[in-house]
């Protein structure tokens, strides 16, 4: 899928859920279940409930989504 299709959007973490699934209410008031991305495992970036994060999507299922950085 090419980069211009993935929609970019921001949100805060509700609940932490197994497996590194978290439940993201987003800035429009959508709630979506998200699962960290490949690099936010690979060095270890913890995100708890309260997190503002950055969340991507793709245009064909918009209730699922990665979540790609942690915010201040």
């Amino acid at each position: 899928m090419p980069s211009s299709d993935i929609i970019s959007m921001e949100g805060v973490v509700d609940e932490a859920l197994p497996n590194a699934l978290f439940r993201v209410r987003l800035d429009s008031g959508q709630t979506i279940l998200a699962h960290l991305s490949g690099k936010m495992r690979m060095h270890y970036i913890k995100v708890v409930e309260g997190d503002r994060v950055k969340v991507e999507m793709t245009p064909y299922d918009l209730t699922k989504g990665r979540i790609v950085t942690r915010l201040k």
